[in-house]
């Protein structure tokens, strides 16, 4: 079975069977204009763009190795904007990663698989004792070793223009990429790669949405999920939730919320959650709790 296959069926399956979170169709009349609102680009400051495609391939997997800790973003320190609002977690990661990019050159493979935390954590502009600074090491690590002494091309090459295909390397090479029944960021390193030009794939379309903790925010916020009462309670109070049946319900039901969405709109999935990730940096969305939950996997 494909990977994006398995998805597909695990969350369907899951929100078949699902107590604490309800999908409601009619909700998603909401979003028929959403389709024809032009996809973001990536941020040019916070991100990297600047160098040659090897170069620009490797950040987005580096970039790809951390994109997770939403459970810890809270006690992160934040980048501002020039007007001084503070950024997501996600966005002060990407963009400390893009500064060192620029002011240093992208990391070999070698250093990769040298990274200590006091290293990663003065990149990230964190303290080095934050948990999160010393599991982004071990991720970093991680993908050293998995590489080899491939570059990130050779990877993409390896592929053989599949997204599908490279999803399944990452998910199958790292622990930390083994996002069981959801892949999240397995799936959206090889959409992050065609959107920065350097990686062209045939079948970006079969991707799902990519589950993490704001785009079920978001279609929560705009009625298509419904919480039950005693986990929304949670949520709202901003309680952490465990890696059990209720966390996993509120991202199958947003997978499976978003094949109907992307159906009813036109769009593929990967596209909506495009949209619905930046509907989510709107202030009255951040304004809200949105379930946290400390895990490797987003």
């Amino acid at each position: 079975m494909r990977l994006t296959d398995e998805v597909r069926r695990t969350c369907a399956a899951i929100a078949a069977s699902a107590g604490h979170v309800r999908i409601v169709p009619a909700a998603g009349a909401a979003y028929d204009g959403l389709a024809v609102a032009p996809a973001p680009a990536p941020d040019p400051q916070r991100t990297y763009a600047d160098g040659s495609e090897e170069d620009v391939a490797r950040y987005w997997l580096v970039v790809g190795a951390v994109n997770f800790g939403s459970g810890w973003f809270p006690t992160l320190r934040k980048r501002t904007t020039d007007h001084g609002e503070p950024v997501s977690g996600a966005t002060t990661v990407a963009w400390a990663l893009a500064d060192r990019f620029r002011a240093h050159g992208p990391w070999t493979n070698a250093e990769l698989r040298g990274l200590g935390t006091p290293e990663v954590a003065a990149v990230m502009g964190q303290r080095a004792d934050h948990e999160l600074m010393s599991l982004y090491s071990q991720a970093l690590r991680s993908l050293g070793a998995f590489l080899g002494e491939r570059s990130a091309l050779d990877l993409v090459g390896e592929a053989d223009g599949s997204a599908v295909r490279l999803a399944e390397t990452l998910a199958g090479g790292m622990a930390l990429w083994a996002d069981r029944g959801f892949y999240k960021r397995a799936q959206l390193l090889p959409a992050e790669l065609a959107r920065a030009g350097v990686a062209p794939f045939a079948d970006l379309d079969e991707l799902t949405i990519f589950a993490d903790n704001l785009v079920p925010h978001v279609l929560r916020c705009d009625g298509v999920l419904v919480y039950e009462e005693a986990l929304a309670a949670r949520i709202d109070r901003g309680e952490l939730l465990g890696a059990g049946r209720a966390e996993r319900e509120i991202r199958a039901c947003a997978v499976h919320a978003g094949e109907a969405l992307a159906a009813r709109l036109g769009i593929p999935a990967r596209e909506l959650d495009l949209r619905l990730w930046h509907r989510g940096q709107e202030p009255s969305y951040k304004a809200r709790p949105r379930h946290r939950c400390r895990t490797v996997f987003y």
